[in-house]
């Protein structure tokens, strides 16, 4: 069958190639295809923007949003309307002129690039979203990177934007991502200038994710160790999923004193841990498990659902819940109703799901107990001398990060199998939904050092990799890799390809990927990074516990 689109951003690649048809995660070909057609528009931003920084000549801050925004919305799971996807290209290629128009008047030479010329006629979308795909450049190797980086920047995007919703920016962070999207379209360069361009994405992807640390942190305390409750009450309730944790503040603000209760799902589950949060009688806990079980979690939960970020799965023809999905921010899926944004300073307006919760019936208790969570780095820093001299005394042998995404293949069954055949002398450390595969577990504490330390969302990697560094020091290392520290990482998207990139900047080397490496490795750059930094994919459990833990 001829290829319609193409796409390998994701772990769910099919064929472990990439999906020609229809994507595994269920965008249709015209909607991938859009996609694509967006982030050519946005190169061409990037590449004007790029050139007048570097003639002196700064750009607006809503440059630097339209990219982030634009990388954001076509992040996997995150945006299936193909209206707001053709909106944001109407959008981009306003404001492409603009600063052509900028360039011009300023004597800048503006490179013959077809990002530039294009006349982006709306008629011509459609043909046009066909040629401008990841394919387009031939050479395998020189593809894989630029696409690496790509992947990386979208993930360092999401980062970007959510702490811009607190008020968090850095100039710096948009210029880069501007120059590393221009440098993706220059036929000058190298696979070794390639190869520096994507770890240099990862130490851009380490100060996104401290910005955001910062952010969130400062906004809403430090997490710390709490006990969140996985059982329901009875009252009619709204479900939030995502990561953005403005959305999370202004919803819970807007609720206080409806009768509305408020439940986390998957990757919010980490909002339970901030201590702003926790003065809201109404914020009951967290309701359900990854994002990839949501079909049959949503049809239990009864009242709406609030996507702030991507994670969407399609719902299946019939499905219930069809009707009680919203979407904000970069999310977007046909049907579905979309809140708008915050115009000037103002909170969001969520009026009308609350609303609609309040014609809904209560969640019906898919489970009940709790889970703990809450150790970001502050509050594993506290524990420090605690954590030192378990390690010392042997009491702890290793810390395993199991840290990233969860997924629908049965293969990640491997990491559950992991966390239960892990000896009892190990503690995991996690960020992002992968904790779901064994934060529910039975596995104890040692010496009451829980031995599944959650960290929070996948972005929480940075308390990590903070945790690591001042392990680094207290144990008086010089090597980060001389820790009693492995890592075994599931990923899914792009999210979890910059937090790669983060720990390669950071020197950390013999990471096991899994449950398959990207179908965007090129078996070069595959042995590059297999090479120069050890990247490993997963094994059996047994055998990995061997080589990791006991040899």
């Amino acid at each position: 069958m001829e290829a319609k689109m193409f796409c390998f951003q994701c772990q769910e690649a099919a064929k472990g190639t990439g999906c020609t048809i229809k994507g595994v995660c269920g965008k249709d070909d015209k909607t991938a295809n859009r996609m694509d057609l967006l982030l050519f528009v946005t190169k061409g931003i990037a590449t004007v923007a790029t050139m007048l920084h570097n003639a002196g000549i700064e750009t607006s801050i809503q440059v630097g949003h339209f990219t982030t925004d634009a990388l954001f919305s076509t992040i996997t799971n995150a945006n299936f309307d193909i209206e707001s996807i053709t909106k944001r290209i109407i959008k981009g290629l306003k404001l492409r002129n603009e600063l052509i128009a900028i360039a011009k008047k300023e004597n800048i030479t503006l490179p013959i690039i077809d990002e530039l010329v294009w006349n982006g006629e709306e008629n011509s979308f459609e043909g046009k979203s066909q040629t401008v795909g990841v394919l387009r450049e031939a050479n395998e190797d020189i593809r894989s990177l630029k696409e690496l980086t790509i992947y990386g920047l979208k993930g360092m995007a999401a980062y970007v934007e959510h702490a811009a919703n607190l008020g968090y920016e850095e100039p710096e962070l948009y210029l880069f991502i501007q120059r590393a999207l221009a440098d993706t379209l220059r036929k000058d360069l190298s696979a070794e200038q390639l190869t520096s361009l994507v770890l240099e994405t990862g130490s851009f992807g380490v100060k996104a994710m401290a910005l955001l640390d910062k952010a969130n942190t400062s906004s809403y305390g430090n997490p710390e160790i709490t006990h969140v409750n996985i059982g329901v009450r009875n009252n009619p309730a709204i479900l939030i999923s995502g990561h953005d944790l403005k959305d999370m503040e202004e919803l819970l603000a807007q609720t206080e004193g409806t009768g509305i209760d408020i439940y986390t799902h998957s990757e919010m589950l980490p909002a339970n841990y901030y201590p702003a949060f926790k003065k809201y009688k109404h914020f009951v806990g967290n309701y359900g498990n990854a994002w990839w079980k949501q079909r049959e979690e949503f049809e239990n939960f009864n009242g709406p659902i609030l996507f702030t970020t991507n994670c969407i799965v399609p719902p299946l023809e019939g499905a219930s819940y069809r009707d009680r999905v919203y979407t904000t921010n970069s999310t977007g899926f046909p049907g579905w109703k979309h809140i708008p944004a915050r115009e000037d300073s103002k909170t969001k307006d969520f009026s009308e799901i609350i609303a609609h919760a309040k014609r809904c019936a209560a969640p019906n208790e898919i489970e009940h107990g709790e889970i703990i969570g809450g150790f970001a780095h502050n509050q594993v820093l506290a524990l420090a001398d605690k954590v030192v001299d378990a390690v010392k005394s042997g009491a702890i042998r290793k810390f395993v990060v199991m840290a990233g995404c969860d997924g629908r293949m049965k293969s990640r069954n491997y990491y559950t199998e992991f966390a239960e055949q892990l000896p009892n002398d190990c503690v995991i450390l996690t960020a992002g939904c992968a904790k779901y595969r064994y934060n529910k577990l039975p596995l104890g504490d040692i010496n009451g050092i829980p031995r599944v330390l959650d960290a929070g969302q996948c972005n929480d990697s940075y308390s990590l990799a903070l945790i690591a560094m001042k392990l680094q020091e207290v144990f008086g290392l010089e090597d980060i890799n001389q820790l009693p520290i492995v890592y075994n990482i599931a990923w899914y998207e792009q999210k979890a390809v910059i937090v790669l990139l983060a720990l390669l900047s950071l020197g950390v080397k013999n990471i096991h990927l899994g449950p398959t490496l990207p179908a965007f490795l090129s078996p070069n750059v595959a042995k590059v990074l297999v090479e120069n930094f050890g990247i490993g994919t997963i094994q059996t459990p047994e055998e990995d516990i061997e080589q990791l833990i006991i040899a």
